[in-house]
């Protein structure tokens, strides 16, 4: 088993000499790209064989004409073979999410919280930025990483005493504050702000993207653990982080203008 972790260790110091995300930052990534892109692809299959999709076609083509503007300006290194695939699904919750393999989806609930085309554009800009910075295969490597940690430990602690359990039960706790939650406020931090580029390229003002999540906090007041135990940014930081980027991001936005890219996306609701 040691033997095997280390073979593992060397691997991941190798990948992870060589990942980098879109923002220049150093990535453990341990899986190979089509091997992310088809559990995406099966992932949003099976959704779809699981959640209504919306009826309204007017919803829908009011979604896709916003992630096609998007999507657009995706640089040509992230491009999906055979595009992007974008489905509404009937859901309450105000929540989208973006699959490995080009895969997009968005609950009817966000359409009531994001007020019109820039601020929906702010949510699937944020998505893509996942798929775009590889995150999902950055925290399956890091749960991967984790826990043969925690196998190194137990193999070295010896007998299963209480003393021992007790230790392994905080080495875990301490791998999960420590390590993982900081890596997923730190993942949302950076879709935040490569989402934010997206939005203003593809032409949607990046200042309803602070509106967006203002609304947000209104939506889930009083729901959300405190911020070094979730797994992502308060929403107090995210619009701190976001007003910082924003004058970046403000020159984007105009040069799109020039360049004649005005989404024509009107907002409709489910």
């Amino acid at each position: 088993m040691l033997r095997r972790i280390a073979v593992v260790a060397v691997i991941a110091a190798v990948v992870a000499a060589c990942a980098t995300s879109p923002l220049g930052r150093r990535q453990l990534q341990l899986f190979p790209d089509g091997q992310m892109q088809q559990m995406g692809v099966n992932a949003f299959q099976e959704l779809k064989s699981k959640q209504k999709a919306v009826g309204d076609d007017a919803v829908t083509r009011y979604v896709r004409c916003v992630a096609d503007a998007i999507v657009e300006v995706v640089p040509r290194k992230y491009a999906v073979d055979g595009g992007w695939e974008v489905q509404v699904f009937e859901d309450d919750t105000a929540n989208a999410f973006a699959l490995p393999g080009g895969k997009i989806g968005v609950h009817t609930g966000l359409l009531e919280v994001a007020e019109n085309p820039a601020q929906l554009a702010a949510v699937i800009g944020h998505e893509v930025a996942h798929v775009m910075a590889d995150h999902g295969n950055e925290r399956m490597s890091q749960q991967f990483a984790a826990s043969a940690g925690l196998a190194v430990a137990q193999a070295i602690a010896g007998a299963n005493s209480p003393e021992k359990r007790q230790a392994l039960s905080l080495l875990g706790l301490g791998a999960q504050v420590g390590v993982l939650l900081p890596y997923s406020r730190l993942h949302e931090s950076e879709a935040d702000l490569i989402g934010l580029d997206l939005m203003a390229n593809a032409g949607f003002d990046p200042g309803e993207s602070v509106e967006l999540w203002r609304n947000m906090a209104k939506d889930s007041s009083g729901k959300a653990p405190p911020e070094f135990l979730s797994t992502h940014p308060s929403h107090g930081t995210r619009i701190q982080d976001l007003e910082a980027h924003l004058p970046e991001a403000t020159k984007l936005y105009r040069q799109a203008r020039q360049q004649g890219r005005r989404p024509q996306c009107r907002a409709v609701s489910p």
